[in-house]
């Protein structure tokens, strides 16, 4: 028999975490696609149901039985998505004022880093709470009170939105963080 070699068994860690790291970009691109796709349909349902609700109230004085709570989970699915879509391209609505008085890049890049860390904090907060809602909406089992939708289906958009939220804030704190340390 041939003598086992005596090379070491060694791990790349630089290649597992580009692996790992291709992995989440491919999954974000998929989770992505799926809500823009969602955002989509909920934005073009939301506007013909609420025209259609509008013409049918005005034009033949007969209202639409259900209509507004479709709608309603509709648009509260549509708003949350949409919020999580904002978060994913950091494009949601923040104030920007320090820049106008801090001109040094560094603090500039340290006092972002802060906002995202409290940021991840919210959104921690806001994953806590809206489960607390989702599964309290599943204990109770709300109906709505014309087609006996579950309530949790709207409540889970507000916990879907905070998983999603917060995903996204750890992702820029990783950034923030590797910007801060590359300077």
């Amino acid at each position: 028999m041939a003598p086992l070699s005596a090379t070491p068994f060694t791990i790349d860690w630089g290649n597992i975490m580009k692996t790992f790291v291709n992995l989440l970009v491919v999954l974000d691109n998929a989770i992505t696609s799926l809500i823009r796709v969602a955002v989509t349909v909920l934005g073009i349902f939301v506007s013909f149901a609420m025209v259609a609700g509008i013409a049918s109230r005005t034009l033949l004085d007969v209202p639409v039985f259900g209509l507004e709570e479709l709608v309603l989970m509709a648009a509260i699915w549509l708003y949350m998505l949409g919020a999580a879509l904002a978060s994913r391209e950091r494009s949601h609505l923040s104030a920007d004022f320090i820049q106008a008085f801090i001109h040094n890049e560094t603090w500039q890049d340290m006092i972002k880093l802060l906002a995202t860390v409290l940021s991840v904090a919210m959104a921690t907060f806001f994953v806590t709470w809206s489960y607390s809602l989702f599964s309290w909406g599943v204990e109770q089992g709300q109906v709505t009170p014309v087609f006996g939708i579950p309530q949790y289906l709207s409540q889970g958009s507000l916990f879907v939105a905070s998983v999603l939220l917060l995903a996204y804030t750890v992702r820029d704190l990783i950034k923030d963080v590797g910007k801060l340390m590359s300077k």
